[in-house]
């Protein structure tokens, strides 16, 4: 398997409840997964322990056979190959489409950082907003510039937390057809959380289902959303 989640618990420090129990979970290279759960379920907790944004009280993590934590190792957020998008995008509005992109990609001499932001452009079908600045740009242009950012450092994971809350309704059933086939696309492992059964049936090939920091069910969307 290609992420590997053991025995994962996680108490915030104020709380008097743990907010994730043992939570244990295999994800497939490529595979698209939704997290699903109402408010407070614990699902956005999971994505920040992954990113290694929290430190769980226990479990392992493990990311293409390489341990990100466990009981004597912590790898560091920068270091994991993680890739995320904030439920509210989290793009500098100082920076145009081209710098938001180009801010994560360290690595790259000036020549292959324009070769691929303009790859990821072309994946999300922005090539021609480069170089707009955020608040030039809808709310689901926003959302797909901030996927090409999360995308273009190549990340081994792809994390998304509830990536349709800001949309209209009306450009949600769009959105998630359009999400849907960049992530086919990209070939990007990925994760993301929702409270809304339609987004899992959407584009999700599995779906965990999470109530008060524990799995209750794992499957197919249709399987798992079929008597609701």
């Amino acid at each position: 398997m290609y992420i590997k989640i053991s025995n994962l618990n996680f108490k915030y420090k104020n709380a008097d409840k743990p907010t994730i129990l043992d939570f244990t979970f295999n994800i497939s290279k490529g595979e698209v997964v939704s997290i699903f759960g109402q408010s407070g379920s614990g699902k956005s907790t999971i994505l920040r322990l992954l990113a290694g944004l929290e430190t769980p009280k226990k479990g392992t993590i493990e990311i293409d056979d390489k341990v990100m934590v466990d009981d004597n190792v912590f790898v560091l957020p920068e270091k994991r190959g993680v890739g995320m998008v904030f439920q509210d995008y989290a793009l500098f509005p100082h920076m145009t489409v081209e710098e938001n992109i180009k801010f994560g990609l360290t690595k790259m001499s000036k020549s292959e950082k324009k070769i691929r932001v303009d790859e990821v452009l072309n994946l999300v079908g922005m090539k021609e907003f480069k170089s707009r600045y955020p608040h030039e740009l809808s709310g689901g242009q926003q959302q797909r510039i901030a996927l090409a950012r999360a995308i273009a450092p190549k990340p081994s994971l792809l994390l998304l937390d509830e990536p349709f809350s800001n949309l209209d309704a009306d450009l949600q059933w769009k959105i998630r057809q359009d999400l849907k086939e960049i992530l086919e696309k990209a070939g990007i492992t990925s994760i993301f959380v929702t409270h809304d059964k339609e987004d899992s049936l959407a584009i999700a090939d599995k779906v965990v289902v999470l109530e008060k920091g524990e799995i209750i069910k794992i499957g197919k969307a249709n399987q798992i959303f079929k008597d609701n």
